[in-house]
């Protein structure tokens, strides 16, 4: 297949990014640029996002001080809950942004993949919302495992399309969707994560980083200064990128992220890409993935859905290699153990994505005093049957 790389450092991060994708496609992913710079800054358009936000989304998500939790580890911790948001988590965000651009391209079918399946719920909402046709792509192993989410779905008017292939999970629900966009570019592909070819990590990012401008403005207005940390679990990297846009050119401030280590730290058994990935081109982007000693991509594993996936988006890559943000690999049982003490401890039921995070937060900052914001991306009821 014939691949077109972008020329300049537009689509890129250091040294990650770009868009590696047949001509045809870059053509369409182009246009899809031009039409997000054209009205990401359009006072219309603008005021349409932020009132559905308000109205329809709930935001500001609240930003809220757990005080059990932060007696119990012994650092003042805030969780911005984004698990209160319309449909449950953070994917609201962006799927409400891109859903605005393909009104404005005339689009009438929307595509979309899912791993825990919150991001397609999150698609089928808006276009149930927009009046559009909803496909979305999830791995069977994801769709049996968060049944929920696919009900939650399929009562939205979506068509929940299953990949067979490879580990059936995450990585081939966004195989199966890029080669059905790839056959049918009439549809418009709303991507979930900060990953893919440009323009998509960088559109994502601008529409999740209302989470970070609002942790910023809130912890200021509670606390009076900034947090010493933000903490957020990562899989491909939207909720991550989200909590720390307006935090990056803050050195004061730093930023973690858990990545899914699964049962163990070995390829094929663990999603812990940055810690274990390899610099390559995957899934339309050069940026870091899960790779055997010939290069190729292998399967990842993890109790979480959202965070099996064997890459990363390109930005994360770059900020690991600049050391701005530091990431850490959560284990299965670290995750479970987390889930069960903020439920039981807060009366928060966070989803196992998000329970990464926390267990990550509980052992960075133990008896440290630290002023720490948790980024809870999603709520847990899908998980409490496996759990």
């Amino acid at each position: 297949m014939e691949t077109t790389a972008i020329e300049t450092k537009v689509g890129y991060f250091g040294n990650y990014g770009g868009q590696f994708v047949p001509d045809h496609l870059a053509a369409k992913l182009n246009h899809l640029y031009e039409v997000f710079l054209t009205y990401k800054d359009e006072p219309e358009f603008k005021l349409e996002f932020t009132n559905l936000l308000k109205t329809f989304v709930g935001r500001p998500s609240p930003l809220y001080k757990a005080e059990n939790l932060s007696r119990i580890t012994g650092s003042t911790i805030y969780l911005k809950r984004e698990d209160l948001n319309h449909t449950g988590s953070h994917k609201i965000n962006n799927t409400l942004g891109q859903i605005l651009l393909a009104k404005r391209m005339g689009a009438t079918e929307i595509i979309a993949e899912t791993g825990a399946g919150q991001h397609g719920v999150a698609t089928a909402t808006v276009a149930a919302l927009m009046g559009m046709k909803c496909k979305v792509f999830m791995g069977k192993v994801d769709s049996e495992r968060q049944k929920m989410n696919v009900e939650r779905m399929i009562t939205l008017g979506a068509e929940v399309i299953t990949a067979n292939d490879g580990n059936a999970t995450l990585k081939d629900a966004v195989d199966a969707a890029l080669t059905y966009y790839v056959h049918n570019p009439q549809a418009f592909y709303l991507l979930g994560s900060a990953v893919g070819p440009h323009p998509y990590p960088t559109i994502v990012r601008y529409f999740q980083s209302v989470i970070s401008e609002e942790i910023k403005k809130q912890i200021i207005e509670i606390e009076g200064r900034l947090p010493d940390a933000v903490v957020a679990c990562i899989g491909g990297g939207s909720n991550a990128i989200g909590a720390f846009a307006h935090f990056i050119d803050l050195p004061e401030v730093a930023l973690y992220a858990a990545e899914a280590a699964g049962e163990k730290m070995e390829l094929g058994k663990t999603a812990a890409t940055l810690t274990l990935g390899k610099p390559m081109v995957f899934q339309g982007s050069y940026s870091l993935c899960l790779a055997d000693e010939q290069g190729n991509p292998i399967p990842s594993a993890s109790i979480a859905a959202g965070l099996d996936y064997p890459g990363i988006g390109p930005e994360h890559a770059h900020l690991r290699d600049t050391e701005r943000v530091q990431y850490h690999p959560v284990s299965d049982a670290e995750a479970i153990e987390a889930y069960k003490l903020l439920s039981q401890k807060e009366g928060i039921i966070p989803a196992i994505e998000s329970s990464h995070a926390v267990a990550l937060t509980t052992k960075l900052f133990k008896n440290k005093g630290a002023l720490v914001v948790i980024n809870l991306s999603g709520r847990g009821d899908k998980d409490v049957s496996r759990i």
